[in-house]
Order: structure tokens, then C-alpha cells, then sequence
């Protein structure tokens, strides 16, 4: 009888990929894959009829998600090779020229809803601000962990430099939803990182001392928080809409392709995607999609805990951060739980610049999670 040779793994095998295959967290890279294969069909299902509505082909949405998502795995793959260093290299990089070019977005970018986020390249709006808030967590946990290892080192007042640059820049956008990201980034960094208690109520302070003074300076601030805060007023039309949308899709939903919303909501591919899961495949992936979520959060909590390498704690805790508050948001705005936000849902929403960013990220946390066989010291 011949025999076939096995194409699989085997822990003996030293190559690069099987090394990989044997130290990822095979689990979360599930889920991750899982996430963009629902995010694939959502597009196929949400964005024709936005697409038609706006005099665009109908798949005009479609075709340039699949691009995305394809790119998508292939830098998370690429990723999640990398070694701490070279996560540590590649991020100053992406946050050098991410700064750079939101700074040119601000002198050059298209002018959108009152807000200057977006850079035309070509066909393509690029949004740089997105690869900011993966490559800051790595360099701000790399100059919390620098200060904790020495204390003669500049980290904490480099990481607190950094992120008063990042936030600038946001404001001048002006995108408020991000700078709450950034900021909840660099605070439970610097939480974990051993804040004495008393900064940690003064910082406190500060941020909601901001949130009060963007509903004072930000018109479309103020214009959303008033419609939170009085639905009766009757111009809370997406949300409305949103929520009409969950309640007719039930436990099971009315069927693929059978909802309505998509046809009205402006940004059905986009913001509102989760309502439009909710009409269509009902409760279920709802709640499926929220399980996904949480199982990343607290599967990498867990693995990196184990870690007694303190700026793979603190990077993997921002990381992580970044992705399920950007996923709470995302699904709070839509079920009328917050004022709404324009920020996508991770690996579901429309968007080659969140894609690619949050592709970026998690292949991030799937390298910096990688059993390594050097434990308690750091990691090279």
C-alpha cells in the first residue's frame, strides 16, 4: 500500500510557518477569521442598495471590501510573525508617517459632514488617523515599560508628549470618537503601568472636563448629544431607523437580502451595519457578533496576564482596548445605548483604512500573545 505524505504541521518541523502555526493562538486567529467572513457577507448584503442610492454600481462597494479584507489577512498574517522588536520598529514607522499625514490631511484632505479626515489618493479616501491608534499603544506601552525598567528614562513625559500631539491633531479634524479611544489607550496604559492613585483622579478629571467642553465647541457634538438626549425631537433618523430595524428582524431575522433599512440609512454599510445584521439575520448574529468580540478581549487578557514581559502587557492591553471599545461604541450608537458615533465595527463595516488599521492591530496581538520559550524576561 503507498502512503501519502502528511501535509499538516508537525512540532518537529522548524520553519517559519510551522513555528507560527504551533505558538499563535489558534482560537483567537479563529475568531478573527470568523469576524472578517461575516464582515464579507454584511457587504455583500448591506452596500448594494447604499451603492444604487447614490448612483454608483451596484457591487461598486462590494468589490473594494473583498480587496480590503483579502489585504487584511495578509497583514495580519504578516504580522503576526513579527518578533516584540520588530513590532517595536514597524510601529514608530506607522506613527511617524500616520502623523505626517494627518497633518497634510488637514492642509489638503476632503472636507466631509464638517470634518477633515480623509486624504484622496486616487480613487481611494485614505483616513491616516486609523494607524495612529494601533502603532501609539505600542510606542506609548514601549515608553511606560522603558520608565519602569529605569527610572532615569524620559518614558512616562514621551508617551504623555505623544499623546497631547495625537489628540491635537484629532481636534483639529475635529474627530471626537477617536480622540476617546486614544485616550482611553494611553490612560489604562499608564494605569497598568503604576499611575499613583491621585493622577489617576486628576486625569479623570481632565477627560470629563473635555467631553463637557467638546459639547460646547464641537457643533456636531452638541446637535447629537441634544438628539440623544430628546428623541422626541424626531431628528435622530438613522438611529430611529436603526432601532426599527432590530425590531423587525426578531430572534432570526427576515432573511438575507430582505431588509429594508439598507435602502434608507445612509450609511447602512458603514456606521449602521449592526442594524442592518439585526433586520436581516436577527438576534442571532447580534448576539454571535457581540460573543466574538468579547471571546478576543478576554481570550488575549487571559494569555497576556501569564506574560511577566511588562510591555507586552501594556501593548497587548491597549491593543485590546482600541478594539472592543471601538466595538462598543460601534453597536452602542446603534442601539441608541450612546449619541451616535461615526466609527466602524471592527472587521464588519465598510473600510479600507479601519480594515487594514484593525488588521494591523490584531496581528499585533497575535505575535505579542505567541508562546515563546523564553519566559520572564523580555522578549526580543
Amino acid at each position: 500500500m503507498s502512503t501519502v505524505a502528511n501535509p499538516s504541521f508537525t512540532r518537529t518541523d522548524t520553519s517559519l510557518i510551522s513555528r507560527w502555526w504551533w505558538t499563535i493562538d489558534r482560537l483567537t486567529l479563529t475568531a478573527f477569521v470568523t469576524l472578517i467572513a461575516i464582515g464579507a457577507v454584511m457587504t455583500m448584503t448591506a452596500s448594494p442598495a447604499v451603492a444604487e442610492r447614490i448612483g454608483l454600481d451596484q457591487f461598486h462597494f462590494v468589490r473594494r471590501q473583498f480587496v480590503f479584507l483579502q489585504l487584511g489577512l495578509i497583514v495580519m498574517f504578516a504580522t503576526s510573525l513579527l518578533s516584540p522588536r520588530g513590532i517595536r520598529r514597524t510601529s514608530v514607522i506607522f506613527f511617524l508617517a500616520a502623523i505626517v499625514l494627518m497633518a497634510v490631511t488637514l492642509l489638503m484632505g476632503q472636507d466631509i459632514k464638517g470634518a477633515t479626515r480623509w486624504l484622496q489618493i486616487g480613487s481611494f479616501s485614505f483616513q491616516a488617523s486609523e494607524f495612529v491608534k494601533p502603532s501609539f499603544a505600542i510606542i506609548a506601552a514601549w515608553m511606560f515599560a522603558e520608565r519602569r525598567l529605569d527610572e532615569r528614562s524620559p518614558g512616562y513625559a514621551v508617551a504623555t508628549v505623544l499623546f497631547v500631539i495625537v489628540v491635537g491633531l484629532l481636534a483639529m479634524q475635529p474627530d471626537v470618537g477617536m480622540i476617546i479611544v486614544v485616550a482611553a489607550i494611553w490612560s489604562i496604559q499608564f494605569f497598568l503601568a503604576g499611575l499613583p492613585l491621585i493622577l489617576v483622579v486628576m486625569i479623570a478629571f481632565i477627560f470629563l472636563s473635555g467631553i463637557v467642553s467638546a459639547y460646547f465647541i464641537f457643533d456636531h457634538v452638541q446637535v447629537r448629544i441634544d438628539r440623544f438626549l430628546d428623541p422626541a425631537s424626531g431628528e435622530n433618523y438613522q438611529v430611529a431607523r436603526g432601532l426599527e430595524a432590530f425590531r423587525n428582524g426578531g430572534l432570526f431575522g427576515r432573511g438575507p437580502g430582505e431588509g429594508h433599512v439598507k435602502g434608507v440609512l445612509p450609511d447602512a454599510h458603514a456606521d449602521f451595519i449592526f442594524s442592518v445584521a439585526g433586520e436581516e439575520f436577527g438576534l442571532v448574529l447580534c448576539l454571535l457578533l457581540v460573543g466574538l468580540f468579547a471571546f478576543v478581549v478576554l481570550r488575549g487578557f487571559a494569555r497576556v496576564l501569564k506574560d511577566n514581559d511588562l510591555f507586552i502587557l501594556l501593548a497587548v492591553s491597549g491593543l485590546l482596548v482600541q478594539f472592543g471599545l471601538q466595538a462598543i461604541i460601534n453597536m452602542a450608537s446603534a442601539t441608541s445605548l450612546m449619541p451616535p458615533k461615526g466609527m466602524t465595527l471592527p472587521f464588519i463595516s465598510y473600510g479600507g483604512s479601519s480594515t487594514l488599521a484593525l488588521a494591523y492591530g490584531m496581528g499585533m496581538v497575535l505575535a505579542l500573545t505567541r508562546e515563546r520559550p523564553r519566559e520572564g524576561g523580555r522578549h526580543d
